[in-house]
């Protein structure tokens, strides 16, 4: 029976995997077309469009029974909608005062940021190999993605604010599904209206100041609009495959393997858009970063290899039979 179940876990990681990847590399492609094309560049309130649309289907899935009631307590939701928000509002920030290529590095500081807080919080250890995986991973990303490199103050405050407050935000995720023995639709359908309110109250003034421009203004027509939708439609799946991703694999695990994304984008452009960019270390870091990938994997999955546990966090349930 343990083959069984383990092949069952193997392809249920796997879709959860491609679910992630699909939602999140469509959803790339369509914000890219809707800002690039139709100047929508109100970055934030697109966010709080996409959670509102995310809270009304947990309002019906709950309705229809699909979820179940559960507890969160109102400090633990606050904190995770803190850093969320701190999150979606430093990388838009940090996108906009910094160049790509510094950016790129910010973004790939959340893999070391990601494990320190584990072991950290949960006691976790890697052994060598896992480590050295995630250092070729690193590696290949930087070949493919880093160019020019500029840094300013207010860019860099920006990036430190994304980069630790999204490392919070996903180790928060696989921490409160532990802890509450919530499933990720559960952990959602907590999280999303809380994110939705406040992201569509604070994201026109917070727009407004990063492009002088209001949301109210734009020049809606049919187009974009159905461009917005559609974003919004993706950005359901995109933010229930995270859940359910970092529930099953971790964030760290989730940081590392979501760089295979940023591999995909980047094959995905240059088969669409044309191979100008595309040259030898293009190619090479693309290369790289696949090993370390592949090797990280079968380094994480041997005994020991992959944030090995010292300590257990108890569960709600457990901590209501000791009390």
């Amino acid at each position: 029976m343990a083959p069984v179940a383990t092949d069952t876990k193997a392809t249920v990681d796997a879709a959860a995997w491609m679910f992630n990847v699909v939602t999140s590399v469509g959803i790339i492609i369509v914000n890219k077309a809707l800002m690039a094309t139709y100047h929508f560049t109100y970055a934030t309130t697109l966010t709080g469009l996409h959670f509102a649309t995310t809270t009304l289907l947990a309002f019906v899935l709950r309705w229809l029974g699909y979820i179940q009631p559960s507890h969160l307590p109102i400090s633990e939701l606050l904190k995770f909608v803190v850093f969320a928000n701190f999150s979606i509002v430093g990388m838009n920030v940090s996108l906009m005062w910094n160049s790509v290529g510094f950016y790129q590095i910010a973004k790939l500081t959340m893999i070391p940021v990601s494990c320190l807080l584990e072991v950290l919080l949960d006691k976790i250890r890697y052994s060598r190999d896992t480590k050295l995986s995630i250092s070729v991973v690193l590696l290949g990303v930087a070949v493919c993605t880093v160019t020019d490199v500029s840094v300013n103050t207010k860019g860099f405050i920006a990036a430190f604010i994304a980069v630790w407050s999204t490392s919070m935000q996903q180790y928060y995720v696989h921490y409160l599904q532990r802890k509450y023995s919530l499933s990720s639709f559960n952990l959602l359908g907590h999280t999303a209206p809380a994110q939705a309110a406040s992201l569509l109250v604070l994201g026109p003034f917070l727009d407004y100041w990063l492009t002088n421009k209001k949301v109210y203004d734009y020049a809606y027509s049919i187009t974009p609009v159905m461009f917005i939708i559609l974003s919004c439609t993706i950005a359901v799946g995109t933010n229930l495959s995270q859940f359910i991703c970092i529930g099953r694999f971790t964030a760290v695990s989730f940081q590392v393997l979501g760089h295979m994304k940023t591999i995909l984008v980047l094959m995905l452009g240059f088969t669409f858009f044309g191979r100008e960019g595309l040259n030898l270390h293009v190619v090479l870091g693309m290369i790289i970063a696949v090993v370390g990938m592949i090797w990280y994997g079968n380094a994480s999955s041997k005994p020991g290899g992959k944030e090995r546990r010292s300590i257990s966090l108890p569960t709600q349930q457990t901590a209501k039979t000791t009390e």
